[in-house]
């Protein structure tokens, strides 16, 4: 940790050589997040002592939030992660640290936002009539909704899921992907047809969120 309280890449390599340089160390190479073949889920090694626990939490932490502001190529392996905070082994920390090594290398990774309109083809969703089960449904449109102005935009939904309650969302504007998440569900579903409806009802709330309305109705593709 550094004098400010911040854990960075270079800061986590220093530190893992100053206070775990005994059992643990950052590798030089990692041209993946993970290890070829690991799974956390399968990971017999021993538990971590307190304060190797400890920093494994800290350092989940600092990914979690460099998943937020883009680094999204990281997003499915901290999730993994993430569902042993409460028991973590030394192989879960060592992925971390693998993780680090990976950030170290890719550190100059850019996102990059494409306003080009996609290419949908219609025709591959079958149009239904739902009026007799939804009766006198309508739209929700904010009261106070600006009048759009302007070019107007495409917002996708892609989602997948399994019925162990993985799930996973991206959103895009156009081509640009702006919203993103990847975490396990809180309900476990019999058949993946309907952890992936769960998945999208969860994706869905956060579209309206980030749209204020359903007024662009999105297209959504179950993956």
């Amino acid at each position: 940790m550094s004098p400010s309280g911040t854990l960075s890449v270079s800061n986590c390599v220093k530190h893992v050589k100053e206070k775990l340089g005994q059992h643990f160390s950052v590798p030089h190479s990692a041209p993946n997040p993970f290890p070829i073949n690991y799974s956390p889920g399968e990971d017999v090694t021993e538990e971590l002592g307190d304060d190797e626990a400890t920093y494994f939490q800290q350092v989940i932490g600092v990914l979690r939030w460099m998943v937020e502001v883009g680094r999204i190529d990281i997003n499915t392996e901290v999730s993994l992660l993430s569902q042993h905070l409460a028991l973590p082994r030394v192989g879960h920390l060592q992925a971390a640290l693998h993780i680090m090594a990976y950030l170290r290398s890719k550190h100059n990774s850019r996102m990059v936002f494409d306003a080009t309109a996609p290419e949908i083809d219609e025709g591959q969703f079958l149009r239904q009539d739902w009026s007799k089960q939804y009766e006198g449904a309508k739209e929700a449109i904010p009261p106070n909704a600006l009048t759009p102005r302007g070019l107007g935009v495409t917002m996708r939904m892609y989602v997948d899921s399994d019925h162990a309650g993985d799930k996973v969302f991206l959103i895009y504007l156009n081509m640009g992907l702006v919203q993103w998440l990847s975490k396990r569900q809180s309900t476990i579903e019999t058949s993946v047809f309907g952890a992936e409806f769960v998945a999208m009802k969860q994706g869905h709330t956060i579209q309206t969120q980030d749209d204020g309305s359903t007024n662009q109705r999105p297209n959504i593709c179950l993956w």
